[in-house]
């Protein structure tokens, strides 16, 4: 049973990276660590920052 449940985490925690799902984790332990008095973004606030930036660069793909 524990190697099933082990087995779980590292597929969701490799679908998570795969999706770049992460993304918004690690921006918020960046901004928590590097910056900790900023405001840190709700996963909402997170995800319209990002496609914003997206969408003003060219070069970062298409959507």
């Amino acid at each position: 049973m524990r190697s099933l449940r082990r087995a779980f985490r590292a597929v969701r925690r490799y679908v998570r990276e795969l999706t770049d799902e992460s993304a918004c984790d690690r921006y918020v332990a960046h901004v928590r660590t590097d910056h900790p008095r900023a405001p840190v973004p709700t996963r909402k606030a997170f995800e319209r920052m990002r496609t914003d930036r997206q969408e003003g660069d060219p070069r970062r793909g298409f959507r």
